[in-house]
């Protein structure tokens, strides 16, 4: 009886993964393919090259999925040793495969090239194993049913392999259950921690409801994920998802900003955009950060016209047009919101934009600033933004960040996109959680 695909495991393989000194974005891709395709991934793991480890986690994998996807160690040397693994997973003798071997030796050929002799290794399969033709490497994949029925598929660790050998060899022999539906939605939110939004959320959060609904953080950016599993239509599955995303909307608002990219600043530059509006930037203590968010969205330009990096006092002067007589002493000084709604209106005025951004405060380690007489302290995370809009009165806001200089400063230019995206009307503590 063939097994379908229900379950499945990501296997990667590399010393270089498990020290941290490569990032492993296989495992996402693969995990987000195979959703597509209806199979659902239980479990990532990551070995280092060692062949006893690699072929005990074929084995202990293969009982817990019905499916597991291998990426890395098919390269020609010594540390490459999955093939070795699945033929001691599999109980079997690594053969040759000619035609593997002639597919490597073309390889080389197409480049002028004659194969050298340590690449022979990689035509090498176990027995009743098959191999997956690689055109864009040296490295074929492979392909066996492991003991107990699971199916594995080992590729190479380049994304520019593995991505088209998935493709080609592995979507078209995916067997997803017959009538099980796997369909996800995803609403992305800021401002707002990922507490008050489970208490939001409530049983909507139950383990056991279907679709069931599920949250991370990462840089600020709450997503709150949901995913409808089991027998059903295509149709009524897209409803029950449709249906469970607008409460989840309609219960982290103001705060979603998107559905499809946790990217603050592509929401904000896509909303700008439709309403035929620009944008510029006045940066203090973020250094460019923010004007980098802007654009490193796709079609920014359309939208943002530039900033002003006014790291110094007298650049806020210069080129803000902040007046003296708030930065010298006895006045409130940079970090504050007098300062910030300078740096706004100037920007604005001076950028020639329909809304401007302004940020100033204090990123750290140092500068933080005691209390004198009947003056506050500023310590390392006071941070004032303001939002200068054109035929509207400015908006500013202080925030107490928390964290180290590199956070202080993300997440000040996300709250500051976000106090675009959040009504003008909304109360001054709409954004006060966003940090911590």
């Amino acid at each position: 009886m063939t097994r379908h695909h229900r379950r499945a495991a990501i296997l990667s393989i590399g010393d270089e993964l498990t020290l941290g000194q490569t990032l492993n974005t296989n495992s996402k891709w693969l995990a987000e393919r195979l959703l597509e395709a209806g199979v659902v991934t239980i479990e990532h793991v990551t070995i280092p090259d060692d062949v006893d480890v690699q072929a005990a986690t074929l084995s202990r994998l293969a009982g817990a999925a019905d499916l597991v996807i291998v990426s890395g160690g098919l390269g020609p040397t010594a540390d490459d040793l999955t093939r070795a693994a699945l033929a001691r997973a599999c109980n079997e003798a690594l053969v040759e495969d000619h035609i593997a071997l002639a597919q490597v030796e073309a390889w080389f050929g197409s480049r002028g090239r004659e194969m050298p002799d340590i690449n022979r290794v990689q035509a090498l399969r176990p027995a009743r194993a098959t191999s997956i033709q690689n055109l864009h490497g040296t490295a074929p994949g492979l392909f066996a049913t492991l003991p107990g029925g699971a199916d594995a598929f080992c590729l190479p660790g380049p994304p520019g392999e593995m991505f088209p050998m998935f493709e080609a060899a592995v979507v078209p022999r995916l067997r997803p259950v017959k009538g099980l539906v796997v369909k996800t939605a995803t609403v992305h939110c800021f401002g707002i921690g990922e507490s008050e939004i489970a208490m939001r959320l409530g049983t909507l959060m139950d383990r056991g409801a279907n679709p069931l609904v599920g949250t991370t953080a990462s840089g600020g950016v709450v997503s709150c994920r949901v995913r409808f599993e089991g027998e059903a239509t295509e149709a009524e599955a897209i409803a029950a998802v449709k249906r469970v995303t607008e409460r989840v909307r309609e219960s982290v608002s103001p705060f979603a900003f998107s559905e499809s990219d946790p990217s603050v600043a592509k929401a904000v530059v896509q909303r700008l955009a439709a309403n035929g509006q620009s944008l510029g930037v006045v940066e203090s203590c973020t250094g460019g950060r923010l004007g980098a968010m802007i654009t490193d969205v796709a079609g920014s330009s359309k939208v943002f016209v530039g900033g002003l990096l006014t790291y110094s006092n007298e650049m806020k002067t210069r080129l803000a047009g902040v007046d003296p007589a708030l930065l010298a002493e006895g006045g409130p000084g940079a970090v504050s919101p007098a300062v910030a709604r300078a740096m706004a209106v100037g920007g604005l005025e001076r950028l020639g934009c329909d809304h401007c951004l302004a940020i100033t405060g204090i990123a750290g380690p140092g500068g933080a600033v005691p209390a004198v007489g009947d003056r506050a302290p500023k310590p390392v995370g006071l941070v004032y933004i303001a939002h200068a809009e054109r035929g509207e009165e400015c908006r500013v806001r202080a925030f107490k960040m928390f964290g180290d200089r590199h956070s202080i400063r993300e997440w000040s230019a996300k709250a500051a996109l976000m106090m675009i995206w959040l009504s003008p009307a909304a109360p001054a503590t709409m954004l006060r959680e966003i940090i911590g």
